[in-house]
């Protein structure tokens, strides 16, 4: 699967729409936001460095996808905002998404792409495990959120959760969550990608159930790629490892544009409008594996995350949904 390279076809224009895209000032985070703001959207991109995201704008604003050309591009362009967000801090996410809900009047698409990988063990101040909250509980609880201006933006509203193939090789470790007992790099990778999967698949269940109408949950794999979240490979694998990864990634798998493109897929395609709580690569709906497609294992996920976040898991979304807007008061 990782040999083929589909591209998104779609040439839906999001003028009117505000998109809200994590990481955005690298790798394929960039190039989802470079697709959005060639199709007209306000693209908000949610970053730690701010300085770094500052130059990721004006390299978007000069240098088109390869499918358009540079004229058309910049004439038919959106608007491109950045916004401080540090997911190693709950406070953070919830001060980033609080900045967000008072001054955007819509959001109608919420990609959550940041991501690390293989890193040395550590705890955030929230004493998470560092890639776990990263990865995936400051997006969880960023997603809660912001989903009630969802909710006000709708129909046809998305959320993409970027996870990864290597899923398929991970658990999610209930009794030792933060791995204080069990911890190796590609451990805590590997959860925090099967991590994202399910709250895909729990979220749109959720939805569904409180009969909440016009947001679609999408996980995707976006393919092998040489990307700035290899940077910790050779610290924490062996010495080489990140020049290994890019240079075969380099050789044989994805560019950072052509990574995008199954993120893009799921944001924008019209075929993808009616479908909800899937798995994609390549641009095409994917099967995963047991552990990913398991009720109860999503369901324990949604529960523990919630402990983590001092919040009781209620049944009812609406009503908690509430109580997690109460958090930022």
């Amino acid at each position: 699967m990782w040999l083929f390279k589909e591209m998104c076809t779609s040439v839906v224009r999001l003028d009117g729409k505000t998109v809200v895209i994590t990481g955005a000032n690298s790798g394929i985070g960039k190039e989802t936001a470079r697709d959005f703001y060639g199709r007209g959207a306000r693209v908000i991109m949610l970053c730690r460095n701010l300085e770094q995201a500052n130059e990721a704008i004006e390299d978007i604003k000069n240098n088109p996808p390869s499918r358009i050309n540079k004229d058309k591009y910049q004439s038919n362009a959106g608007q491109l905002v950045t916004y401080s967000l540090d997911l190693s801090s709950l406070e953070n996410v919830r001060e980033c998404a609080k900045n967000l809900l008072m001054k955007e009047a819509f959001i109608h698409i919420l990609v959550n792409n940041a991501g690390v990988a293989m890193l040395p063990y550590e705890k955030t101040k929230d004493g998470i495990e560092m890639t776990f909250q990263v990865n995936y509980l400051g997006h969880f609880l960023l997603t809660l959120l912001l989903l009630p201006k969802m909710q006000l933006s709708s129909p046809s509203c998305r959320i993409v959760n970027v996870s990864s193939f290597s899923y398929m090789f991970g658990d999610i470790y209930f009794d030792d969550i933060n791995q204080e007992n069990s911890y190796t790099s590609y451990r805590g990778y590997f959860q925090s990608k099967l991590a994202n999967i399910l709250f895909t698949k729990e979220l749109a269940h959720r939805l569904k159930k409180a009969d909440i109408h016009g947001i679609n949950v999408y996980s995707l794999h976006p393919g092998l790629i040489p990307t700035k979240i290899t940077r910790n490979f050779s610290n924490t694998l062996f010495p080489g490892a990140t020049f290994i990864y890019n240079f075969l990634t380099w050789l044989l798998f994805k560019s950072p544009e052509e990574g995008a493109q199954t993120t893009i897929y799921c944001s924008v395609d019209e075929k993808t409008a009616n479908e909800t709580g899937l798995y994609y690569s390549d641009c095409n709906v994917n099967i995963p594996r047991w552990r990913a497609r398991d009720d109860q294992y999503a369901k324990n996920l949604w529960d523990i995350s919630c402990k983590l976040l001092h919040l009781e898991p209620e049944e009812n979304l609406n009503t908690f949904l509430q109580t997690v807007s109460r958090q930022m008061l």
